[in-house]
This record gives C-alpha cells, sequence and structure tokens, in this order.
C-alpha cells in the first residue's frame, strides 16, 4: 500500500502545485503595472519634448530663410538701378523705400523689417555702392532705425547681406 499513497500524494501535491502557478501567471502584479507605465511615461515625455524641439527649429529655419530670401530679392532689385537711380535710392516716387515692414504672406500679418542702406564709394577707380541689407523679425518694429544698423545682433538680425554693386 505505500505506493499507492505516495503517488496519491504525488498526484495531489503536483495538482496544488500546478493551481497555485496557474492563478500566479494569470495576471500581472501591482508592481509590474506601476514599474511600466512610469517607463511608458517617460518615453512618450521624451517624444514629446523632441517633437516641440523640432518644430521650433523647423519654424526658425522657415524664418531664416525667408528673411535671406528677401534680402536676396532687395540686392536684385538694387543690381537692376542705374548709377543715377542707385545715388538717389530710395525714391518715394517710385515707391522705394530703404525701411519697410513685410507681410511676406499676404496674410494680414506683418512678418519683417527690411532695412537697406546704399552709399556712393569708390572701387578700384570706378564708381560704386556699398550696400547692406538687413532683414529682422516684426518685433524690432517699434526700434529706431539707427539702433537696429549700429546693433544688428542685439535685435536678433535674421538676415545680413552687405555687397558692392559697381556701374
Amino acid at each position: 500500500m505505500k505506493p499507492s499513497i505516495l503517488s496519491n500524494w504525488k498526484i495531489k501535491f503536483a495538482s496544488r502545485m500546478n493551481a497555485r502557478n496557474k492563478f500566479q501567471s494569470e495576471g500581472f502584479t501591482l508592481i509590474e503595472v506601476i514599474i511600466s507605465m512610469a517607463l511608458v511615461t517617460v518615453v512618450f515625455v521624451s517624444l514629446a519634448q523632441l517633437f516641440t524641439l523640432s518644430v521650433m527649429q523647423n519654424m526658425r529655419s522657415n524664418e531664416m530663410s525667408n528673411a535671406i530670401f528677401l534680402s536676396q530679392q532687395q540686392i536684385d532689385y538694387l543690381r537692376t538701378l542705374t548709377y543715377d537711380e542707385l545715388n538717389a535710392f530710395p525714391s518715394v516716387n517710385i515707391g522705394e523705400s530703404n525701411d519697410e515692414i513685410i507681410d511676406i504672406n499676404q496674410d494680414g500679418t506683418d512678418d519683417f523689417r527690411r532695412i537697406t542702406v546704399v552709399a556712393p564709394t569708390q572701387v578700384g577707380g570706378t564708381a560704386g555702392f556699398n550696400v547692406l541689407v538687413m532683414v529682422f523679425p516684426i518685433s524690432a518694429r517699434n526700434i529706431s532705425r539707427d539702433q537696429l544698423i549700429n546693433n544688428p545682433d542685439k535685435y536678433r538680425v535674421r538676415a545680413f547681406v552687405h555687397t558692392i554693386i559697381t556701374r
């Protein structure tokens, strides 16, 4: 009879262990859930910060690209002028300005302030003009022109182009 009692006891013990293991492996403990939620939260917060940073860099890049375009556009326009027209720049008769507020996308919101300085100079025995074009964000709207010209970095200049035009 001993073998049957022993085998009977083994069967009962094994079935109890299987029931206990089955009960314990059916779900997660509260600690496991809290740890996994903390890890997921850390990952999502990191991704949100990365996304915000990339959006801000994209906006700054767009602003700088537009400012460089505006300064190059002004230089290209000045290159089309004759010596007398450059000497008389800006001519209010034809709508020129050396200090202008620009709404680049025509949405009714001013975007940039462009300042143009044209000064006659002698370049290698020929007549020429020193040309300086600076484009500032609209936050520089109420700052005097001289302050912007003397301290462009202080007012966050977005484009600074200095060139010489000869005739």
